[in-house]
């Protein structure tokens, strides 16, 4: 945030020099009645009528330019707050989102809209005019000291009005901001489960669940809008009030010989003006405080990431894997996901990992790939720690197809380029390590076939297909597969057999399967229950061990009895 006020530093510097103009500017209605009062109807003047005319006009005419001016300048500094702010705040969303199993919450983004749509509100505007409210009440204190009292009396009424909005509003609008984004969140994430909410007849329920949500939300709704309307509405009329207080006292003045029409009209007409940027700031305070909410939670967030030091890129790995006593808790949770796990793969060796549903290999997945930082332990590739990796540098090195398979919006080519620039030999030479080039052959377009990820143009089957060969793109050294073939029928998973077995010795493969098609393109096999390593070794080693406890034999020294549902999947 300190790089950002920076940047915005020279705009707000331009901006804050405009208002010092445009505030000059402002005094020439004030100044064009004063003369007008005191010397052209005394003297009935008609040239000295048209040379203040024609000099009010040039002051109005540049006010306006500098008025111009000013606001595209404010509109110039919320751009660079988007600008600025949005590619760091949408890497940090996708690191959390990607930490949080894909859920992802946009309520950062939402909140550099909010501290966007500040910069083009008024109400930022009259934050610049405002300390010059200080200023006119000297001029009017200049004019008469009674004229000045009143003045200053009115400025100290305003701004302590000013001060009771927000200390009534402040907590009011946080506590809406929360409930609100809570609602939003709610409502998003029921609608990534449309079809089986429409499928299943939950439609009901679910809006039915999302109007309570509403419903406390109007409830806060409520209570704050008639604060803030209401102090806004006590602002203006109050304004008023002090207007015709400061035109009572100066006509008293005039009747009483002490000051002269002139000096009233313009004094009042100066009132007004000092008043409006306080009674403008009440009426946006909303607008601004939310504001003031979202840049305190960016910097929040923003500073997880200024605290990480810039890192020395790294050499490409060759595959080494090492992962060493793994822990992990859920942040929040209590239960241990994972106690325990090791191993270590050489270059190009794999791994089959299987277990029972619930057992932690997805978790553990997510650790080998750095994803999720373990709780205990460590995982190291080439003798690295994954979870302190870059991920821009890591990220190519790793091929992985997620047990639920995405695929992004743009063509085929481009999803197997990972979104970069595509290279059409390299995306070829994916597919076809992949063995998915002959089905990608007979899409409509070929490799230029539009993906919708809401589309059921590609079946399942056909996007895991796909999501192998984005996996293989490059020059992956480590490939993590979580059940890979869990939609695929016979031929797509014959296809995926050859491909784990062309890239034995040449790529380090890690993959959670049920199925004995892969376990037999493997080196070696780690059977885990409950988070913790049951069997770990040599693939013929573990079914031999499997294969002993299912016929209710003695296993050996070194094996550890297992589930015999895990047994029978595994065999």
């Amino acid at each position: 945030m300190r790089s950002l006020i920076q940047l915005l530093a020279p705009a707000l510097r331009h901006v804050a020099g405009f208002s010092l103009f445009i505030n000059l500017l402002m005094l020439v209605p004030a100044i064009f009645m004063l003369q007008v009062f005191d010397r052209v109807l005394v003297s009935r003047s008609l040239d000295t009528l048209v040379v203040l005319a024609v000099g009010a006009v040039i002051g109005l005419v540049l006010l306006l330019a500098l008025d111009y001016v000013r606001a595209r300048l404010q509109g110039v500094a919320g751009n660079i707050v988007a600008d600025s702010l949005s590619p760091v705040v949408t890497k940090l969303t996708v690191a959390q989102a990607a930490r949080r199993n894909g859920r992802a919450s946009p309520e950062a983004l939402r909140d550099i809209g909010a501290l966007r749509s500040a910069f083009s509100a008024q109400g930022l505007l009259a934050v610049f005019d405002a300390p010059w409210l200080l200023i006119y009440v000297a001029i009017i204190w200049l004019a008469h000291p009674y004229l000045g009292m009143t003045a200053l009396a009115a400025a100290v009424l305003m701004l302590v009005l000013a001060l009771v909005n927000d200390l009534l509003t402040r907590r009011d609008i946080e506590a809406l901001q929360k409930t609100a984004a809570g609602a939003t969140r709610y409502l998003e994430s029921s609608l990534a489960n449309a079809e089986i909410a429409q499928t299943l007849g939950m439609t009901d329920a679910l809006i039915e669940r999302w109007r309570q949500k509403s419903a406390e939300v109007t409830a806060l709704q409520g209570p704050t809008a008639r604060k803030t309307v209401g102090m806004a509405a006590i602002t203006r009329t109050v304004r008023q009030a002090v207007q015709i207080v400061m035109l009572s006292v100066g006509a008293w003045l005039v009747v009483t010989n002490r000051a002269s029409p002139g000096i009233t009209v313009a004094c009042t007409i100066l009132l007004g003006r000092a008043l409006a940027p306080v009674e403008q700031v009440v009426g946006s305070w909303k607008i601004l405080a939310e504001a003031r909410a979202a840049f305190r939670r960016l910097a929040d967030l923003l500073g997880t990431a200024s605290a990480q030091a810039p890192r020395m890129e790294l050499p490409a790995p060759t595959g080494e894997l090492l992962a060493h006593q793994l822990v992990y808790r859920a942040p929040g949770g209590e239960r241990l996901l994972l106690a325990g796990v090791s191993l270590q793969l050489a270059k190009g060796e794999s791994l089959a990992v299987v277990g029972p549903s619930g057992a932690g290999k997805s978790t553990l997945l997510r650790l080998l790939t750095g994803i999720w930082p373990p709780t205990a332990g460590v995982v190291r590739l080439d003798g690295f720690d994954v979870a302190e990796w870059p991920r821009e540098q890591l990220g190519p090195w790793i091929g992985y197809v997620p047990q639920d398979v995405e695929l992004f919006a743009g063509t085929v080519a481009e999803n197997i380029a990972r979104l970069g620039a595509a290279d059409p030999a390299r995306v070829v030479q994916a597919a076809q390590r992949a063995r998915v080039h002959e089905m990608i052959q007979s899409l409509p377009q070929g490799y230029d076939t539009p993906v919708d990820p809401q589309s059921a143009l590609l079946s399942p089957g056909q996007r895991q297909r796909i999501a192998l060969a984005r996996a293989l793109y490059g020059d992956p050294r480590l490939l993590i597969l979580d059940e890979p073939n869990s939609n695929l029928d016979g031929g797509g998973e014959a296809a995926l057999a050859e491909a784990l077995k062309a890239l034995r010795g040449e790529v380090t493969v890690v993959v959670v399967t049920h199925r004995t098609t892969l376990v037999q393109h493997v080196d070696k096999m780690l059977v885990i229950e409950a988070g913790k390593p049951v069997q770990y070794g040599s693939v013929a080693e573990v079914m031999k061990a499997m294969q002993a406890k299912a016929a209710g034999a003695a296993p050996g020294a070194n094996v550890v009895a297992m589930p015999v549902a895990v047994m029978e999947k595994a065999s």
